[in-house]
C-alpha cells in the first residue's frame, strides 16, 4: 500500500522522497503549505505532534497496523527498519549510521537553517551578527563532513539513511553562501549521490 508523505519543499522534506525513492517504496507526497500555516491545521497536528513537516502515514506499519510517523530522523530510521536497506542490521555498522544521522540532526541543519534565516533579513543591523555566527559554524560543519569523507565513500562506510539525511541540506550549500569547491571530498560525495537514479526521482518529485 502506498504511504503518505505530508511535507514541503524543504531540506527536511527532500531528505523522506529521497529515501523513499532510493529503496522502492510506494508513496503520495501530500503538500503542506508551511508558508500559509498549514502545518497547524488540527488534522496535520494528529500525525505531527510539534507541528513540523514532514510527517508520514504507512498504513502498512509493523503487524500490519497503519502508523504515523513525525521528524526526518525517526522517519528515515522507520523506513530503514521496515525495508532492511540503508541501516545495517550488525550493531557496531549501525553506530556510525546513528552518530552521522545525529550530527545531521543536531547541527547540520539547525545552524543552516540559522543562515537561511538571517540572510533574509533586511535590516543590516538585526542580520550582522547572526549572519557570520551561524555562517562561520555552518562552514564549520561543512569542514567535519569533509574531514569524514576524506577517508569514507558515504558517512557511515556503506551508503545509509545518514547520507541522505545530509544530503538534505547540503543541497542548499548555495543558499547557505559555500561553495562545495572549498571542500572537495563534500563536493565528491554530492556530486556522486546526486547522479543516482533514486535520488534524482526524490528531488524532482513536487512537494509544494
Amino acid at each position: 500500500m502506498t504511504i503518505e508523505l505530508h511535507t514541503w519543499n524543504t531540506p527536511n522534506g527532500r531528505k523522506i522522497s529521497v529515501a523513499l525513492e532510493e529503496m522502492g517504496l510506494p508513496y503520495k507526497p501530500f503538500p503542506v503549505h508551511i508558508g500559509k500555516g498549514e502545518q497547524m491545521k488540527p488534522e496535520f497536528l494528529a500525525i505531527s505532534p510539534n507541528n513540523k513537516i514532514p510527517a508520514i502515514v504507512d498504513p502498512e506499519g509493523p503487524d500490519g497496523v497503519p502508523v504515523s510517523v513525525f521528524e526526518s530522523g525517526a522517519i528515515l530510521l522507520y523506513l530503514g527498519e521496515k525495508t532492511g536497506k540503508f541501516l545495517p542490521k550488525p550493531l557496531l555498522e549501525r553506530i556510525p549510521v546513528y552518530e552521522w544521522l545525529m550530527w545531521q540532526m543536531g547541527g547540520f541543519g539547525p545552524m543552516p537553517g540559522q543562515v537561511h534565516h538571517f540572510i533574509a533579513l533586511e535590516n543590516e543591523a538585526d542580520r550582522a551578527y547572526g549572519l557570520k555566527r551561524y555562517s562561520d559554524e555552518t562552514r564549520r560543519l561543512y569542514g567535519v563532513l569533509d574531514r569524514r569523507l576524506a577517508t569514507h565513500e558515504f558517512v557511515a562506510g556503506e551508503l545509509s539513511i545518514a547520507d541522505f539525511a545530509i544530503l538534505g541540506w547540503a543541497w542548499r550549500h548555495e543558499r547557505h553562501k559555500v561553495a562545495l569547491d572549498d571542500f572537495p571530498h563534500v563536493a565528491r560525495w554530492y556530486e556522486t549521490l546526486m547522479a543516482r537514479p533514486g535520488v534524482k526521482r526524490g528531488f524532482e518529485v513536487k512537494l509544494d
